[in-house]
């Protein structure tokens, strides 16, 4: 009785390991899974960064902010606009250049403040001109006066018709005059200079000591993807702003060390500001520690 048992059971495992075997065959070989119109939700992680690039490239040029968001949102992510900042911090950790990452972070400010920050400019275009070339024809006195004598010859032998003409009353002709089409003025960009308009101590215990930086327009509205360089006597940093947009779109910092002296420049417009550090500030205990610096620049 055993002797049956056994043999029974080691057939049943044998037939469940070759219907096993056969199965992943047949579906990983023979008849394998195929997508076809999937959603873009369904995608990896990496292909997603993929399909965000693309359609912040296609955005630089177009500057479709509606057509941007609906493209965004058939990924499926719970904000949109989180994720491009999340990914544009990502590939400059990877050691991306920021011009590949400027239009992810140009993106993500746009999708936050509602509006595409640079319109593309509408111009009428202007029609061609065409030059003519005109002939010189130089006639000698003798060709002249043979032409003369064959044109009298031919007004004599040949009588002239007699042409009658209708009149016929002008009618006045309307030319319609096309209104010039509108332009778009872009908003002041990264270009234009900045200047230091305020400079505060922040105190925070048992936090690093950093410089906080916050770039704004004209119109008091943060600026993302412009360049700040800091320098010291031991070497330089570059980092942008708008990369941190839960502080702010035109928001940046730095980790400063006690007792080093820094000088900042604004590359965009190349503000210089020389001998910052960190400030001396003081806890309840009368203890001494380094502060934060926030800097605010401002264009004119």
């Amino acid at each position: 009785m055993s002797r049956l048992f056994r043999s029974t059971t080691l057939h049943f495992i044998l037939a469940l390991l070759i219907g096993l075997g056969v199965g992943l065959l047949y579906s990983w070989r023979l008849s394998p899974v195929t997508y076809v119109d999937a959603n873009p939700a369904m995608l990896r992680a990496d292909f997603k960064d993929q399909y965000r690039i693309v359609i912040a490239a296609s955005y630089a040029a177009t500057q479709d902010l509606a057509r941007a968001r609906a493209r965004l949102n058939l990924l499926g992510d719970a904000d949109p606009t989180a994720e491009l900042s999340a990914q544009a911090q990502r590939m400059l950790a990877e050691g991306e250049s920021f011009e590949t990452v400027r239009p992810l972070a140009q993106l993500a400010t746009d999708l936050k403040q509602g509006f595409a920050s640079n319109p593309v400019s509408i111009s009428p275009t202007p029609f061609p001109t065409f030059n003519t070339p005109i002939a010189d024809v130089t006639s000698t006195p003798e060709e002249t006066q043979e032409t003369a004598i064959e044109i009298e010859e031919e007004a004599t032998t040949t009588p002239l018709p007699t042409v009658f003409f209708e009149q016929t009353p002008l009618v006045p002709v309307t030319v319609e005059t096309n209104a010039p089409r509108p332009t778009f003025t872009p908003t002041p960009g990264p270009g234009s200079p900045f200047a230091l308009v305020a400079q505060e101590t922040v105190c925070e215990p048992g936090q690093a000591p950093r410089m906080q930086f916050t770039l704004q327009d004209s119109r008091r509205r943060e600026i993302a993807g412009v360049e700040i360089i800091v320098t010291w006597a031991q070497g330089e940093d570059r980092f942008f702003t708008g990369f941190k947009p839960e502080l702010g779109d035109g928001y940046a910092d730095f980790l400063m060390q006690a007792d080093t002296v820094y000088n900042i420049r604004i590359s965009a417009g190349g503000t210089f500001v020389p001998n910052i550090s960190a400030p001396v500030c003081t806890d309840p205990n009368g203890a001494q520690y380094p502060g934060s610096l926030a800097l605010t620049f401002q264009q004119p």
